[in-house]
């Protein structure tokens, strides 16, 4: 009887899906992040906390190779960075093939964009199932490539409302940031703003809206 009991316990967890914690309680989730953009830095002010909390910077010195000994200290420490992101970007380009999700390179950076209704529910301001399995995707590859930094931003499209505009794009990153945190991610990496209606990747008629309704997850190496 306890086992039969125990089974369904089991199985009816594994059919809850994931709900947003009570409002009040995110500060504790995201009490080490940043509401602020990530900028080289912001990114050297947060260093403190982040290494405080545990956070590893990229180690540039563990490949004893020729190259990386006698060649020029800045040149090899980007050139180790350069191919820790590229491999990040690939695990997250070969894992998150689904519409909705976008994998790009900025620079030395890579960013993860989320369309809205590829991972919340249209009637509520919450993670949608879809969305669950594409975030603990996101979560899996963050805890392997743990030596960077994360911008989490909220954007919207053109609302007139610009208050509004902002709380939304807010919202949605910080439901991302909760997540995340609830999955391992140290909050110490994270930066969460919302930047409302700007930066529009797409036209303002109706399916434009859409795609402009979106999260960006940029991921910078931790030096």
């Amino acid at each position: 009887m306890k086992i039969k009991l125990f089974l369904v316990c089991l199985l009816l967890a594994g059919c809850m899906h994931y709900t947003s914690p009570e409002r009040d309680t995110w500060k504790y989730y995201l009490n080490d992040a940043s509401f602020m953009d990530m900028t080289e830095t912001s990114k050297i002010a947060k260093r403190p906390v982040y290494l405080g909390k545990g956070g590893k910077l990229l180690d540039t010195t563990a490949n004893n190779s020729a190259k990386l000994e006698y060649g020029d200290k800045v040149a090899n420490d980007n050139m180790v960075s350069v191919a820790y992101m590229a491999r990040l970007e690939n695990d997250l380009y070969d894992a998150l093939r689904t519409s909705g999700v976008s994998v790009e390179r900025a620079g030395s950076d890579v960013v993860v964009i989320l369309v809205r209704n590829a991972i919340m529910r249209p009637d509520i301001a919450d993670i949608s199932e879809n969305g669950e399995g594409i975030l603990n995707t996101v979560a899996r590859i963050l805890r392997k490539y743990d030596s960077t930094y994360l911008e989490i931003a909220g954007y919207t499209d053109a609302m007139r409302d610009t208050n509004a505009a902002k709380a939304m794009s807010l919202d949605m990153a910080e439901r991302v940031g909760v997540f995340l945190s609830r999955k391992e991610i140290k909050p110490s990496r994270m930066f969460i703003v919302g930047r409302g209606s700007a930066r529009p990747i797409a036209s303002q008629d109706s399916i434009g809206r859409l795609t402009n309704r979106r999260i960006e997850i940029r991921i910078a190496p931790a030096r």
